[in-house]
């Protein structure tokens, strides 16, 4: 459907071409003074210089003939020569009717069919997942889902570190810790040998302490750059180890996913683009892009017009190996054969922004995709703990994933302790999507390039722009929903409109297909949680205003649960793409 913007646009315009000028003056937008007017045009200060006339004398003849249209409850001109509008309660009606009616609830769809590849998540197998990775999953997640939401085809890709050193420091630790494994053998025979099963704690002790290790050992730290070329050239028993490793990691990293309601297509790793890098070096060498420097082959990618030094990106160190950028550019080539999309983007700590930069300019002036592809990188910021530094525990180290999900799960059910809505049968499973509920909006209602302070306090607020606030929103409709009788088929019909709450909540839902089309535009899901935020308040409003259970007069009554009703949908859309899971009470 048009968003009620378009249809206005649309009306405003003819009348400014009935009054013989261009109808592109007729633009028109959201008034910031709802008090004054519900909808605002300004074109008549463009048309001024145009037509070499005033302001107010464009604006005065298209209000003369926007009065007569029926749509309009209020079309005046107001010097110097704004239009300000305000429609009447019937228009606000059908809008409203033919939004419910709507299955996009009112999201525009894209024209053409698009694919998108979005790359988020970057964990290293062998690792256990920690706070660092938190807000590449969740900023993804949502990305992927404000996408879908849109009518495009979304691919996400987790994209593992798989393949390089930190194998090879687990692989070389397990061999002195268990040489009598078969997988250490030279005779190791896939197909009667086994690899005895690994535990992803197990993983998360051996790598951290093969690593430093690595640091002070020379002799094991040259053992385990030997470990990692066997493995990558295919020695049957570290690759057999190398398998199983990645089965107990993966396994760990889904359970944690999973409770931040985070899901990806792919769970491909660098390890799978590994088969296209001899394709990317023939490319390279054939445009004759290859150069080399101090050892290594590298591609100059400057370009006249930086302001700072772009140094060349190197695609084989000097010992013949391959680094992230020739990874990345060979994944590029296996998305571009598996999927062919029209945009790449990548969700990473904008600290890589100039790694981002020198990928990108490789992968296109090497004609690895169409000129047209959209390769961008999507940096975010760090979460900050009060001293205004990353988020640490108490100690001072890195937390854990897991340990933060435990920790605002704990902290919401500490806050649902005096509900005598939650049971204490369903106490556990309703804290925890409070607690992730929370600590993701916490996140999300951010511009994803800015740093930002985790304060779970504040996050767990019944008040203010918090996850906790929009669940309880929702819990309070299903409460008024129940006490009515009504499920999600009982037949509701829209009589009119009654008070001016109902006029500003019909106009956030008739302009929140909009906020979806932004966030996506400028790839933040901050917009949706704004959005859902004034939503979940104008409703706050509107319930205060109006007692909607007690009210006698059966059609403002009807037209009231069926508004309670919708708005539960929406908010739940809303929900859906920052991927927060509501609760029926608490």
């Amino acid at each position: 459907m048009n968003s009620i913007i378009q249809t206005l646009t649309a009306i405003v315009s003819d009348a400014f071409a009935s009054c013989g000028f261009d109808p592109a003056l007729g633009n028109v937008g959201v008034s910031d003074r709802l008090d004054l007017c519900q909808f605002q045009c300004n074109g008549a200060f463009a048309g001024a210089k145009l037509y070499r006339k005033a302001p107010f004398m464009i604006a005065e003849q298209v209000a003369d003939v926007l009065k007569e249209n029926p749509v309009f409850a209020k079309a005046e001109c107001v010097r110097p020569g704004f239009l300000n509008l305000s429609v009447t309660d019937e228009f606000l009606k059908e809008q409203g009717e033919a939004l419910m009616a709507d299955p996009f609830l009112g999201i525009p769809q894209a024209e053409k069919p698009e694919t998108i590849v979005l790359d988020y998540g970057g964990p290293n197998v062998a690792k256990p997942l920690h706070i660092g990775h938190l807000r590449s999953a969740i900023i993804g997640e949502s990305l992927k889902r404000i996408a879908r939401s849109t009518g495009r085809t979304v691919q996400g890709d987790v994209h593992l570190g798989d393949w390089g050193l930190q194998m090879g420091l687990v692989i070389a630790e397990l061999s002195e810790r268990c040489p009598e494994w078969r997988c250490f053998a030279e005779d190791f025979n896939p197909e009667k040998d086994e690899v005895p099963a690994l535990e992803a704690s197990e993983l998360n002790e051996i790598y951290p302490f093969a690593s430093k290790r690595s640091k002070t050992d020379e002799a094991f730290s040259q053992k385990a750059h030997i470990c990692t070329y066997e493995l990558q050239n295919g020695r049957a028993g570290y690759y057999a180890l190398w398998k199983e490793i990645l089965r107990a990691s993966i396994a760990d990293m889904k359970q944690n996913y999973e409770k931040l309601g985070v899901d990806f297509d792919l769970w491909y790793g660098e390890s799978d683009a590994d088969k296209y890098i001899p394709e990317l070096m023939e490319i390279l060498t054939g445009k004759g892009l290859l150069r080399e420097s101090d050892g290594a082959m590298v591609v100059d990618v400057a370009e006249e017009s930086d302001k700072a030094p772009m140094p060349p990106v190197i695609i084989r160190k000097s010992d013949n190996s391959s680094i992230y950028a020739t990874t990345d550019l060979a994944t590029i080539i296996q998305r571009e054969k598996d999927f062919h999309p029209e945009r790449i983007w990548y969700v990473v700590d904008k600290r890589q922004e100039l790694h981002f930069t020198q990928v990108f300019r490789c992968a296109k002036k090497a004609g690895i995709v169409p000129e047209e592809t959209d390769l961008a990188h999507l940096g975010f910021g760090t979460m900050n703990g009060s001293d205004g530094k990353p988020y640490k525990t108490r100690d001072g180290g890195v937390m854990r994933l897991s340990d933060l999900i435990a920790t605002v799960t704990d902290a919401a059910k500490e806050k649902l302790t005096a509900s005598e809505f939650v049971s204490e049968a369903d106490h556990n499973e309703i804290a925890e999507k409070v607690g992730i509920a929370a600590l993701k909006f916490g996140d999300l209602i951010n511009q994803p390039t800015r740093d930002y302070v985790f304060d779970l306090d504040k996050f767990l607020s019944f008040e203010g722009k918090t996850g906790t606030y929009l669940l309880y929103t929702v819990t309070r409709i299903n409460s008024i929903l129940k006490k009515a009788g009504l499920d999600e088929t009982s037949p509701l019909s829209l009589h009119s409109v009654y008070t001016d709450a109902e006029r500003e909540l019909w106009l956030n839902l008739l302009l929140t297909g909009g906020v979806f089309q932004r966030a996506l535009d400028e790839k933040s899901p901050s917009h949706v949680c704004e959005n859902a935020y004034q939503l979940a308040t104008l409703f706050s409003r509107f319930y205060h205003d109006n007692h909607i259970m007690a009210e006698e007069d059966e059609a403002k009554k009807e037209t009231w649960l069926c508004l309670c009703r919708f708005v539960r949908t929406v908010l739940l859309k809303h929900l859906d793409v920052l991927g927060i899971e509501s609760v029926e009470h608490m």
